[in-house]
Formats: C-alpha cells, sequence, structure tokens
C-alpha cells in the first residue's frame, strides 16, 4: 500500500484513475462574525450528507471526510501555551496540518526533515502540537493506516503577507517531494493536509458524522470560524485513503474531471517552459505542479493553489479552468466572450460534471460545470448566514427565517465575500474579471482564422489507384465507405444506428482494424447523460486553438503580440493543412512529423 492506502500500480488497476462522486458544502457568515455555531452547523451538513458517503464491507470505515475552518487564534494561543511556546498576533502565523507516520524512527524522520527544509527556506519554526484524536472513531480498515496527525507552527516574522504564503508553498512541495523521494521505510504515511496562515484543514479516512469524535478540537468551543466548508467523499469504484479525504487545501470537490488525463499531460508539459516572476530560480522548487498520486479533485487543487500563489484571484482562476459555455452564447456579452478565448489559449478546460466549493479563508463559494450536471443548493437567512450544499435540507432552519434560496446554475458562481461582508453576484464576479484588462483589443489583434491564411500551395491529390490501396492497407470496409463516410461527407454529421455500442474490443478482434477503432471516449464514471449534440449544442464546442501562449504565471493577463491560429473545429482538408504547414512567420514555424 502507497500514498496512506493507495494500492500501488497492478494488473488493471491504476491509481491515476481514482474518481469521486461526493458530498459538499459549506456555511458562512456573511460579515464575517467567528463563532463555534459555524463549526457545529459545518458539522450538522456533514452529518446531513452521510447518504453521500461510502462505506466497504468494513462498515465503520468512511472513504474520507473533512472541514476547512480559518484559524481559530484564541485556541491555538492557549493551546500552544501548554507546548510551551506562544504564538504572535493573529494572521502573524501559519499552522501546518500534517499527517506522520506512526512508527516512532519514521515519524522522527519525517519531522526532522521539514524541520531543516523550514529552516532552509529562511522561516522560524515555533513549535509542534500533536493532535488529540479518539482511534475508536475510526473503522478497522482506517486505523490500519492511521498517521499521527500533528500541527506545526511558523512565525510570519517582518515579511508581508504575500511574501509568507509564496514560502510556505515552497516548504510544503519541497518537504512532500524529499520524501517521496526518499528510501526510508514508512514515509508514504507524510502529507500536509494545509500550510496557511488563513485556514486550517482537518480530515481523514473517517465517517463524516464521527469527524468530531475523532478530531477532539473540533468539540471545543474556543475553536471558531466565520466559514466552514465540508466534503464528505464517495469514492465510486476505486479506494479509499486519508491522504484524498477532502477538503483539500482550497476547494471540495462533487463530481468528476472527465479530461483528468489530458488536463495532466498538459499542465506537466508546460512545466519546461513556465516562468515565474514570484519565484524566479526557486520555481523548480514547487516543480512537480500537480502531485503524483492524488485524484482529479486533488490535481484540480495543485493547479488552483499554483495560479492563486502568482496573484490571480480564486475566481478568476476558476473562470480560466472551468469555463462556462461561452462559444456559441450569443447573449454573452463580447468582452466576457473574449475573455474567455484569451484565457482558453492559457488553460484547456478541465471538464466533467462537477460542483466545485472554494475558500481562501476570506472568500467562500461554489462553481457549478457548464451542464449543470452536479447541484449546488443555498439559502440565505435574517441573520447573514448563507449556507450552500449538494442539496436542500441539510439545516433545519425555519421557513420564516429564510430570505432568498435558489441554486447555482450551469456556468455560474456564487461567492460569499466575508471581508466586505456582501454576496457578490455571478454576473458582477464575470463582468468585474473580463473589464479588468482590454482582452478584446488583444484577442482582436491576434487571432487568425482559416480564411486568413493564404493558399501558397495546392494540396496533393490521391488517384483511384492509390485511394483503393489505402483502403485496403488501412482497413477500410465497403460497408465502412458507402455507410459512414459516404454518409458523413453528404450530411456534414454522423450516421446514428442505435445508441448501444455492441461492437468487440479492437484489441480483442480476430480480424484487421482501422487504428482509430482502438480509441474509446472516455465518458464520467458515476454521471453518464446521453450528450444530445441538438438539445445541447450550446455547451458543446469543437473549438481548437494553436500558438504559443501562456508561459509567464505572475503576467499571464498581459498583451502579447503572439499570433494564434482560431480553428472552428478540428477536422482539416487537405488543403487546410497544406495552409498551415506552409504558415512560416515570426509567431509559427511548423513542422512535418512522419506517423507510419
Amino acid at each position: 500500500m502507497s500514498n496512506l492506502g493507495l494500492p500501488e500500480k497492478q494488473g488493471l488497476y491504476n491509481p491515476e484513475m481514482e474518481k469521486d462522486s461526493c458530498g459538499v458544502g459549506f456555511i458562512s457568515n456573511i460579515k464575517g462574525v467567528q463563532s463555534h455555531t459555524i463549526l457545529t452547523q459545518g458539522l450538522q451538513i456533514l452529518k446531513s450528507l452521510k447518504h453521500r458517503g461510502a462505506v466497504g464491507a468494513d462498515a465503520s470505515t468512511g472513504d474520507g471526510s473533512g472541514i476547512l475552518l480559518q484559524l481559530p487564534h484564541l485556541f491555538f494561543s492557549e493551546e500552544t501555551g501548554k507546548e510551551g511556546f506562544d504564538l504572535p498576533e493573529a494572521g502573524n502565523y501559519a499552522v501546518g496540518m500534517v499527517f506522520l507516520p506512526r512508527q516512532p524512527n519514521a515519524r522522527m524522520y519525517c519531522e526532522g526533515l521539514l524541520e531543516r527544509v523550514i529552516r532552509e527556506e529562511g522561516q522560524l519554526l515555533l513549535g509542534w502540537r500533536e493532535v488529540p484524536v479518539d482511534p475508536e472513531a475510526c473503522g478497522e480498515s482506517a486505523k490500519a493506516t492511521r498517521p499521527v496527525v500533528a500541527q506545526v507552527f511558523l512565525s510570519r516574522g517582518t515579511q508581508d503577507s504575500a511574501e509568507f504564503e509564496k514560502n510556505l508553498l515552497i516548504i510544503r512541495k519541497r518537504a512532500e517531494k524529499e520524501i517521496a523521494t526518499g528510501k526510508k521505510p514508512y514515509t508514504d504515511s507524510f502529507y500536509i493536509c494545509s500550510l496557511s496562515s488563513r485556514t486550517i484543514v482537518y480530515k481523514g479516512q473517517i465517517m463524516g458524522y464521527k469527524l468530531d469524535e475523532f478530531y477532539k478540537d473540533l468539540a471545543d468551543e474556543r475553536v471558531v470560524t466565520a466559514i466552514a466548508l465540508v466534503h464528505e467523499r464517495y469514492s465510486t469504484n476505486t479506494f479509499p485513503s486519508w491522504k484524498l479525504a477532502q477538503p483539500f487545501r482550497q476547494i471540495a470537490h462533487n463530481g468528476e474531471i472527465n479530461t483528468i488525463t489530458g488536463n495532466r499531460h498538459w499542465m506537466n508539459a508546460r512545466e519546461g517552459v513556465m516562468q515565474s516572476e514570484l519565484l524566479g530560480d526557486d520555481f523548480s522548487k514547487i516543480l512537480p505542479i500537480i502531485e503524483p498520486g492524488g485524484s482529479d479533485s486533488a490535481s484540480l487543487d495543485n493547479v488552483l493553489e499554483l495560479f492563486v500563489s502568482h496573484g490571480h484571484t480564486m475566481e478568476n482562476s476558476l473562470m480560466m479552468m472551468i469555463p462556462e459555455a461561452w462559444q456559441k452564447d450569443t447573449r454573452m456579452s463580447m468582452e466576457k466572450r473574449n475573455f474567455y478565448e484569451y484565457h482558453a489559449r492559457v488553460m484547456e478546460p478541465w471538464d466533467g460534471p462537477a460542483t466545485i466549493a472554494f475558500s481562501d479563508g476570506v472568500c467562500v463559494g461554489a462553481t457549478v460545470d457548464r451542464n449543470g450536471l452536479r447541484p449546488a443548493r443555498y439559502l440565505i437567512t435574517d441573520d447573514d448566514v448563507v449556507i450552500m450544499a449538494s442539496e436542500i435540507g441539510v439545516i433545519d432552519i425555519a421557513p420564516e427565517r429564510v430570505i432568498e434560496k435558489g441554486s447555482v446554475e450551469p456556468g455560474k458562481m456564487f461567492l460569499v465575500d466575508t471581508a466586505a461582508g456582501r454576496i457578490v453576484p455571478d454576473e458582477e464576479i464575470k463582468s468585474r474579471a473580463s473589464g479588468r484588462k482590454p482582452f478584446s483589443e488583444w484577442v482582436e489583434a491576434n487571432r487568425i482564422g482559416l480564411a486568413d491564411i493564404e493558399a501558397l500551395y495546392d494540396a496533393k491529390k490521391m488517384d483511384a489507384h492509390t485511394l483503393k490501396k489505402n483502403h485496403a492497407v488501412f482497413g477500410y470496409t465497403e460497408e465502412e465507405l458507402t455507410r459512414v463516410i459516404a454518409y458523413m461527407a453528404e450530411n456534414g454529421k454522423e450516421p446514428i444506428g442505435s445508441m448501444g455500442i455492441d461492437i468487440p474490443l479492437a484489441i480483442l478482434s480476430q480480424q484487421p482494424q482501422t487504428l482509430y477503432s482502438y480509441f474509446k471516449q472516455k465518458f464520467a464514471q458515476v454521471t453518464n447523460p446521453s450528450i444530445d449534440p441538438i438539445r445541447e449544442e450550446r455547451v458543446m464546442s469543437l473549438l481548437q486553438f494553436i500558438g504559443n501562449h501562456g508561459r509567464l504565471l505572475d503576467r499571464i493577463e498581459t498583451e502579447r503580440k503572439a499570433k494564434y491560429l482560431r480553428l472552428e473545429h478540428p477536422i482539416l482538408s487537405n488543403q487546410d493543412l497544406e495552409n498551415i504547414r506552409n504558415l512560416h512567420t515570426r509567431d509559427f514555424s511548423p513542422i512535418t512529423i512522419p506517423t507510419v
């Protein structure tokens, strides 16, 4: 076992295929007033989402649950006093929630390595506190992989908040990478749930309704917060683990990212060309951006954290990563459409049925995918409390106290700003983001379409003899040519024969197969509605972009005189390909790669 309970890759099992379908929610005081009541009501949401969690053969072990809170300063200052060290004022220190091995030597090794990294990064370690837990509150299976849970405290000193958070990110990434690549035994159990001066995450492979039994801190009246973000995990057909319980450092996710393999590959590919003015030569210390062994939700959290650490707000980063359906929305303002087109060149969408709840300790909110396949229901009470969850009724509220309720619409965002003491409407979020820079000017100045490319050479044509020979070589049957390809050429769409596919897998066939027969489209493992290209035309797009963009993290939103090619769909004629192949300019240097 590795990764706190996740098996190694073996046989037909691949840990990279881990996906979730869970319950998620948050409660917040809109004015930012902290109280223990917000925490207890957050735990009540978790208990109400019990049916969203999963259990295995051992019914006392769940797939995982957790809660994200603001740092309770009074509680920590009194508890660390008992440990023999004092904390600075609120906001001038950070707390790390750390999973450590139970084996004493391995625990000492991990603690020592983390302390060394803290010193090498020029930060001041204040001390450690072991978090009191009740092991009887977790099931038999969870006990076998249960880590020691400890908190590490660091002083901010004279650094400003942004500099401090940057150094915390480097420390966490360095420590986890060095331990993961080390040869010491038992270090699989090391994991940093959170390391922040604003938030802390209590989580584990525990049933949601037992979270406050396991973590005794959560029952303490001194633990107060204005934000509580909770998650109950259902890992579908995959393995639970302590590490993959949610919330992660900034998000909790209900759903699946169907494009996750491509998203991970794109981010890995960018690491070699990305630059960071914020981190400079230290940028290599936070690589890889996406931590190996994580779920789709964990990978999304890693990338969101990267952009937020470089000065981009959570809501703008999520607009870029999980955009609404903008390509065919004629009612959307041109400014907003061009905002999305500009950022589509920086980041391909993380698509799938998803509700993402997020918080940085000041703002808390939720966004829903463009199809709206995962619900997010909210209500607002007359005492400035907002509740959002995967379903309605997670907390009993008298009807006369409710002043507004509804659901987050597909592609929309719901945001509570506790610093400003208000709920920020979706339209204001998007308008503010798209109006911040002249995206329309930049897009119009750099966009090139196929019609704008001069045809310098004619496409080569295939004679009838060569065409017939290639049909045989590449396995095209008469039925394929007459019933499928001819129909597509005449009508511009695929023929639909049946809703199901009963064709055997190409790899198991005794007959020669065409190359594309070996590829199958991946769908959601839990929610798999049939996609109707007519009724759902607005949320489906084949738009593609070719061009160089998005290398410098700090200045993504700056004008770059870099032309890019916009393709309405990825199907190109021979003439289109020939035109692109000969498009030699300052911005494009095409090369031809043999594929046979």
